[in-house]
């Protein structure tokens, strides 16, 4: 009789705090200086995973708990999927007091077999070899500002792939391996310079963010030797009171010799959505992207739900020679929205795209720039 009062009060407890959790979540009566934590399972589909089983976490909050200073966030994903990945990830933007430091930085630990389909915008869509490797990931960028929203500091970027195994497609009929086939390690140093000026790194009303990077990985500290630049600027408008238009134009460009892996890679849940990640490599990469978000619609029942549409068009290319600007790809959707926590204005979204080979699904908290 004991054991099963205490079962059940540890039973009617279970329901109350899981009732309790999920009523903070949908009404949000916190006081907005507070920090604010939530940790939920999901479930997802994208091109990439197949179908998604994880659990998320973020982790929001204004320096000193004012919200003058800009919203910092942490989130976490650890994931296993039907195409037998799993792994940990950790994103974050932190903002010091005044914005007097920038921390941006991600870090990730994954056993993530994917599919190699070549180089080059020929290759075709028809993957040549599935690739099992464990990965480790840490990219990290400390900066500090210098005057009213510009931000100059360092960054480093550690990229781990080992038990490397490429199984050929059943399809493929031979093809040269890449470099870094065999795994490797590479360690790069360099430097970055940031204007930015949003508020809400998650959802952004009104701002612009422009970052201009470079690493060198250097022989000795790296399997391999060459050099990134990164640039990656957005831009973010409201139309109206509820709609907001935002643009990306990224570039990625690469030099020297580059493995594989870090390669510049098109596709995934940022840019382009609906291209596996990866799909299209090469040394270097141009894509922009373009997207409207009404945040909320004017539904009349609800003030929580929103929706987008976005479209996209990028390219890959061995070197500025040969750049082809008569082979690009082309990535359009559309996505609803729900507002998670409304005293911070933050939307959860769940996205669908297409593109001239297929489609993709995917679900996360803040928006994709």
């Amino acid at each position: 009789m004991l054991l099963l009062l205490f079962c059940g009060s540890r039973a009617s407890y279970s329901q109350g705090f899981v009732k309790k959790y999920i009523n903070s979540l949908i009404n949000d009566t916190s006081d907005i200086r507070n920090p604010q934590f939530l940790v939920y399972p999901t479930l997802a589909y994208s091109p990439e995973t197949s179908w998604e089983i994880g659990l998320s976490s973020l982790y929001v909050y204004y320096a000193k708990r004012d919200t003058t200073n800009r919203l910092s966030e942490i989130s976490g994903f650890t994931f296993f999927t039907l195409e037998n990945q799993y792994g940990l990830w950790f994103d974050h933007a932190l903002y010091s007091d005044q914005s007097k430091w920038f921390f941006l930085g991600r870090l990730r630990f994954q056993s993530f077999p994917l599919k190699y389909y070549g180089i080059g915008m020929e290759s075709s869509p028809d993957y040549l070899a599935l690739v099992e490797a464990n990965q480790i990931l840490i990219k990290e960028r400390v900066l500090r500002k210098v005057r009213s929203n510009l931000f100059v500091g360092v960054e480093m970027d550690f990229q781990r792939l080992g038990s490397v195994n490429f199984v050929s497609a059943p399809e493929s009929s031979g093809f040269e391996l890449p470099n870094g086939s065999e795994g490797s390690t590479n360690f790069g140093l360099g430097a970055g310079v940031v204007y930015d000026d949003r508020h809400n790194v998650l959802n952004v009303r009104k701002g612009f963010f422009s970052e201009l990077g470079y690493l060198k990985y250097f022989d000795g500290l790296s399997d391999y030797e060459f050099s990134t630049v990164i640039s990656d600027s957005r831009f973010y408008r409201p139309v109206g009171k509820h709609t907001v238009f935002a643009a990306q134009l990224l570039g990625q460009f690469n030099r020297g010799n580059i493995p594989f892996n870090q390669m510049a890679l098109m596709g995934g849940d940022s840019m382009m959505r609906g291209y596996y990640s990866g799909r299209f490599r090469d040394n270097n990469q141009l894509a922009t992207q373009v997207e409207m978000r009404f945040l909320p619609l004017p539904l009349g029942f609800s003030n929580r739900i929103g929706a987008a549409a976005f479209a996209g068009v990028a390219t890959v290319f061995p070197d500025f020679s040969n750049l082809n600007l008569d082979k690009i790809a082309w990535s359009a959707g559309a996505g609803l929205r729900f507002l998670l926590f409304p005293k911070k204005d933050i939307y959860t979204r769940l996205d669908y795209a297409f593109t001239a080979e297929g489609s993709g699904f995917y679900i996360f908290i803040g928006e994709a720039f």
